[in-house]
């Protein structure tokens, strides 16, 4: 394993508010960065705003202001939504900044000189709200953008193209190598089948028709096309090129930092065969790894805000709790797939998981050591029958499994395991009647044993889903007494330290939903978008 990581999230398209889709995307990142930094690796982590492009201007012009003026008013609410899910990147970078127009405007120069682009002029379809250029067998006779559905318009302009054909072996070998640099790996057949064997024609990467955007220093009258100009934000804001590159040397250029890109199924082709060009082309590395996660849809759609079917993580937060929301997004849809939202589904999952069972359990849990103990976890004494060997074996094999999931990014599995732990020891606690146990003064060794069984369950668990719930996992530390050294991750390969620790009982760490009122207020929240 690598000692450090560098990863990000897609830059978002600031053409209107944020929805629980983009946090989705986020939330699943800060995850990961979170478990990462938990295990005591260095974790820098990238997000921002892509904020060029005809759609832009476009709307800009309808509300009366400036470019700038609409991406500054539309980015503050990007950082308003990231500091109310708790999201904990290091950086976030906006394409408008001059740190960033230098790099792509010194890259844009970079692939000229090496013979990578020249200048020519295009005819044939283009999507405004993907900024997509297609051919016409992909927008078919219909003239549908295959990615979005909206239908497309004819463009015609001068433009300057990147010459693909010459990375086409080397981004097949990629593939080859390295059998995780696109994962899921049906994303690598799909760019390989629809896009690479059909013919990958050159990519456009400037525009005349719209100003918005970058100029090139060597044709002023050209903007630098999104697609290239967004991408470059990964290593322009690690400093790419500059005088102050010290960030791009430790999480770029060392081998010893694993890069991973995080990204949704809609922006794959530009980032799994046009990015790896472009590094190529310039000499750089690629990414170790692209995982492209699946799409949060409403039911039968995808979740657009072009369709105005999104839901706002707003009211969910402000009811629910941030924890709540990060958990349903991890923990609901399978990393790497598509899932649904509903209001249904989103209440059951909360009073299942969250409320039934890991609420309970450290309720049950530290009623008992208060009333059986005064408070105070008893003395570990090692498993003294076969239950306890059970519980005690599947702990650790619990910790290796959520270790060896989280590396690989298979979260809502990582958690999944958690929950087995959860449910083993609420099993636990029936199978051992505690309130049996204290009736009988020849089992007062086994009933000690069972309070620091559970006791030690419960924190395993709350430590491993500390990068999901970012304050819940906190109360429940605070319940069972954990301080000092035991707030260290690498404290739950020992087992039995929870023992003589003082426990307080204290409000219910997640409260039990009310079924039907709940999800009437979901349902009138998302009525209200």
């Amino acid at each position: 394993m690598k000692k450090r990581f560098y990863i990000t999230t897609p830059i978002y398209y600031p053409s209107a508010k944020l929805h629980i889709g983009h946090a989705y995307c986020t939330v699943l990142t800060d995850i990961f960065a979170r478990y990462k930094r938990l295990r005591g690796f260095e974790c820098y982590f990238l997000t921002g705003s892509d904020e060029h492009g005809q759609k832009i201007q476009k709307n800009a012009e309808e509300a009366g202001v400036t470019p700038q003026e609409f991406v500054d008013d539309i980015v503050k609410g990007f950082h308003e939504l990231w500091d109310l899910l708790y999201i904990s990147n290091n950086d976030f970078i906006r394409t408008t900044e001059e740190r960033h127009v230098k790099v792509v405007q010194d890259v844009f120069t970079k692939l000229y000189e090496n013979g990578d682009i020249y200048l020519s002029k295009y005819k044939g379809w283009y999507c405004v709200p993907c900024e997509a250029f297609w051919t016409d067998t992909q927008v078919g006779p219909d003239h549908i953008c295959p990615d979005c559905g909206r239908t497309v318009q004819v463009a015609e302009e001068e433009t300057y193209f990147f010459r693909t054909s010459k990375y086409i072996d080397r981004l097949l070998k990629l593939y080859e190598d390295n059998s995780k640099f696109i994962t899921p790996e049906s994303r690598k057949n799909e760019m390989i089948n629809t896009f690479i064997k059909p013919g990958l024609e050159d990519l456009c990467v400037s525009r005349t028709s719209f100003s918005w955007g970058v100029p090139i220093k060597e044709n002023p009258k050209h903007v630098v096309y999104v697609w290239l100009d967004a991408l470059i934000n990964y290593i322009s804001a690690l400093g790419y090129g500059t005088k102050n590159d010290e960030l791009f040397k430790k999480f770029w250029e060392d081998p010893e930092c694993e890069v991973i890109h995080i990204l949704g199924a809609d922006i794959t082709r530009f980032h799994a065969i046009y990015w790896p060009m472009f590094l190529m082309s310039l000499g750089i590395r690629c990414p170790d790894r692209e995982f492209i996660h699946g799409l949060l849809m409403m039911k039968d759609s995808k979740m657009s805000k072009s369709k105005g079917n999104v839901v706002d993580p707003y009211p969910l937060v402000e009811r629910y709790g941030v924890d709540a929301l990060r958990y349903y997004l991890a923990r609901e849809v399978s990393f790497g797939k598509d899932g649904n939202f509903s209001p249904e589904q989103f209440v059951e999952r909360i009073n299942v998981d969250l409320a039934n069972a890991l609420g309970n359990l450290l309720n049950r849990t530290v009623s008992m050591v208060n009333k059986y103990y005064e408070g105070v976890i008893p003395p570990y004494e090692g498993a003294i029958n076969d239950v306890d060997s059970e519980i005690e074996n599947l702990t650790k094999l619990t910790i290796s499994q959520y270790e060896k999931l989280m590396d690989d990014l298979k979260i809502t599995e990582a958690i999944v395991a958690v929950n087995d732990l959860v449910n083993r020891a609420n099993k636990y606690i029936d199978e051992t009647e505690p309130w049996n146990l204290v009736k009988d003064v020849e089992k007062k060794a086994h009933l000690a044993s069972v309070m620091v069984h559970l006791t030690h369950s419960i924190y395993v668990a709350g430590m491993l889903l500390k990068p999901v719930l970012v304050t819940a996992s906190d109360k429940l530390f605070d319940q069972l007494g954990i301080t000092g050294d035991l707030l260290n991750y690498e404290s739950v390969y020992k087992y039995g330290r929870t023992a003589g620790l003082h426990v307080t009982k204290k409000d219910q760490l997640f409260p039990r939903l009310d079924y039907e009122t709940e999800v009437e207020n979901i349902q009138t929240m998302m009525n209200n978008k």
